[in-house]
């Protein structure tokens, strides 16, 4: 194999303090039969993210792309380009959708290849779960429109999470409630998951910090905006379903308080709340937590694999010219830029309406 690139680079954080990085050479030896090479090209950085790094444990993210003891590399979703190829099936030059490492180059040894894409079939993944570990032909994806990868990159791997979690509400009728509410109402998961419901004609009430409370309400997707004091306002007419996005033992403590027995499930979701999340008291927000894979596996039981996608596709092109009016897409390029968006996503500090895309 001839040096297809410029040194390649990958960028860790330590998985002790998440706020520290650091920037280190990446080998780009030789492929071995059966595998290719791939060229990370344009991805997105959002708390999703966070959420990946925060939970690189329990969930086993950090298993993905290993990094030496201490460190992590932090998976993002993005395009990225095969510029090497030692794989029956997979051509130098296609161009795919995937879950990508904070790196330069992303080494995979493709398996079940098809017109769709492949699997990353390396022997570190064969345990993981299956739905992180495919690899989409933008020319063979339903959902994929040229004209809108930076929505792509921000929202799509999030609107995965929402769009099953609402099918997985539906699904089981909303577990006997006649309300849903979204802590961190103002992230895109939580957002994505307030459209969909609010489609079908479900009450959805979102919460969130005083800041964030006119960008939530512009959103025209939830009935009802309250702030984190306001839990008290629920109303106690109506059982309630709580989608916790948030982590924080405390606000949880005061809406179980404010409910009772209104409220009639509880489901974490994500983690906005990394000190939370790091002390180990997300046990305390609630019964389950919602994993977009499960309900993936069940409807792709269901459904098959291109049924699912279709239907993810058609919702997809309902909410893409919606969110792009809820979005300002800040383009980076190169890992100094990562890095820069890391440290900012990170820290909490970005603008809810900003959606962070690097070029590298």
């Amino acid at each position: 194999m001839s040096d297809p690139t410029p040194p390649g680079w990958t960028l860790q954080v330590a998985r002790d303090d998440l706020s520290r990085t650091r920037r280190r050479a990446l080998e780009l030896a030789p492929l071995q039969p059966g595998e290719a090479l791939l060229r990370v090209e344009r991805v997105g950085l959002t708390a999703n993210n966070v959420t990946y790094a925060v939970l690189g444990d329990s969930f086993r993210y950090w298993e993905f792309f290993p990094a030496p003891p201490g460190w992590g590399t932090v998976p993002v979703w993005g395009f990225a380009e095969v510029v090497a190829s030692e794989a029956d099936g997979v051509g130098v030059g296609a161009r795919l959708y995937g879950y990508l490492p904070t790196a330069s180059h992303l080494r995979v040894r493709p398996g079940r290849v098809d017109e769709r894409g492949f699997r990353d079939a390396s022997p570190h993944r064969a345990t993981l779960p299956s739905p992180y570990n495919a690899y989409a032909l933008t020319g063979a994806d339903p959902a994929y429109d040229a004209a809108q990868e930076d929505l792509q990159v921000l929202f799509r791997p999030l609107y995965w999470t929402s769009f099953m979690l609402v099918d997985w509400l539906v699904d089981n009728d909303l577990l006997g409630a006649r309300s849903v509410v979204l802590s961190s109402a103002s992230s895109k998961t939580a957002y994505g998951a307030a459209f969909g419901l609010h489609r079908q004609g479900i009450e959805v009430v979102g919460l969130t910090s005083p800041r964030n409370t006119a960008f939530v309400r512009g959103l025209g997707c939830y009935d009802r905006v309250l702030t984190y004091a306001e839990v008290d306002r629920l109303p106690l007419d109506r059982p309630a379903l709580y989608a916790d996005l948030a982590g924080s033992p405390e606000l949880t403590a005061a809406l179980r308080a404010h409910l009772g027995d209104r409220l009639v499930h509880e489901v974490v979701v994500g983690v906005t709340n990394q000190e939370a999340a790091v002390a180990g008291t997300l046990a305390d927000t609630g019964p389950a937590m919602f994993f977009a894979p499960d309900q993936m596996r069940k409807r792709i039981g269901d459904w098959g694999r291109p049924g699912l996608d279709r239907r993810f596709a058609e919702s997809w092109r309902a909410f893409a010219p919606v969110a792009a009016t809820w979005v300002d897409v800040v383009e980076g390029a190169g890992p100094e830029a990562l890095e820069r968006v890391w440290r900012e996503v990170q820290a909490g500090t970005a603008d809810p309406r900003a959606g962070h895309v690097v070029v590298l």
